[in-house]
């Protein structure tokens, strides 16, 4: 366990982020990279994360990984003969980037022997927590939300309101049963600074619901901002299918022995790294936004574009 650090400006110190997946939907590419390490752009999703929790104020960063997958724990080490050799190059950009994740965070592994649910990988970052500390952050790296901020968002929510936080997207009505959807209630924000609409009081949570079925609209996305209770919880619900532990049945259960819990709606987009179909456009986005690869990346794609669209009689 860490030294206690009360120097976090949110009163967040630890960002749990759960990496022990496979990757199975990245195969072939992920039999020797992880996931978490495929690049956008040029830089790993793992180090987004990391950019992200550090804007925050955290000082540590909680990876759960699988057993004989450290190689994403390695991406924060210091590469000291690299660093010389760019270094003696007069590479200096490369050194920057080379050197940027070591100075972010402090990563620390928490190893996950079976993939049990994510309330299961979530349960197993208690260790790596200061006994002092009251709350902490999950974010899932299969989920880029932009902009980003969302998360200091919560944390102000939580010091008003206390309790548990989590971030929320409002989707179409008919792509509710692809997420964990919230039943809310509206709050008054009028005597507040909390943004007038934007915050709502979770009331109940149904997982990939029928979209005639949807409490709302208000789906949940990976960040979260948990008070402490929520390891009591995960300690007394029970395993669901394939003896999972669901983080969701956990936040459930919090909300019905009176624990505060609040949604913030972000205004933004989300990113899912976690499969093909998601990853390339995230790569375009970023590529499109990059100073360096942008205007190049706009010919080449409208040229692809307007190939494709002839072949295919667009």
């Amino acid at each position: 366990m860490a030294e206690p650090n009360n120097q976090s400006p949110n009163g967040v110190r630890t960002v749990v982020v759960p990496a022990a997946g496979m990757g199975t939907r990245f195969l072939p590419a992920t039999k020797t990279v992880p996931k978490e390490l495929l690049p956008v752009v040029d830089t790993p999703g793992i180090e987004l994360i990391a950019e992200e929790a550090s804007r925050l104020g955290a000082t540590r960063l909680a990876i759960i990984t699988a057993p004989n997958k450290d190689g994403i724990l390695q991406h924060f080490a210091e590469f000291p003969d690299l660093v010389e050799t760019l270094s003696q190059r007069g590479k200096d950009e490369q050194v920057a980037k080379v050197r940027k994740a070591a100075e972010l965070i402090s990563p620390v592994a928490v190893v996950q022997d079976k993939p049990l649910g994510l309330g299961h990988a979530v349960g197993l970052a208690e260790e790596a927590l200061d006994d002092d500390e009251t709350a902490f952050a999950v974010m899932l790296p299969d989920d880029l939300v932009m902009p980003t901020g969302v998360m200091e968002k919560m944390a102000e929510v939580r010091a008003e309101l206390g309790g548990s936080v989590l971030c929320a997207f409002d989707v179409p009505r008919e792509e509710v049963f692809n997420y964990g959807v919230f039943d809310v209630e509206e709050i008054d924000t009028q005597a507040s600074d909390l943004p007038a609409g934007l915050v709502k009081r979770v009331t109940g949570m149904v997982e990939k619901p029928e979209p005639e079925d949807a409490p709302s609209t208000f789906v949940a996305v990976g960040r979260y901002l948990l008070d402490r209770a929520i390891f009591d919880a995960l300690d007394r619900i029970e395993p669901g299918k394939g003896g999972e532990i669901q983080l969701t049945d956990a936040i459930e259960l919090l909300i019905r022995e009176g624990h505060p819990v609040h949604i913030v709606v972000h205004e933004g987009i989300r990113h899912d790294l976690g499969n093909p179909g998601g990853y390339i456009p995230a790569n375009v986005d970023f590529g499109l936004h990059h100073p360096k690869y942008g205007k190049s990346l706009y010919r080449s794609i409208k040229k692809i574009m307007d190939e494709y669209e002839s072949e295919n009689g667009l």
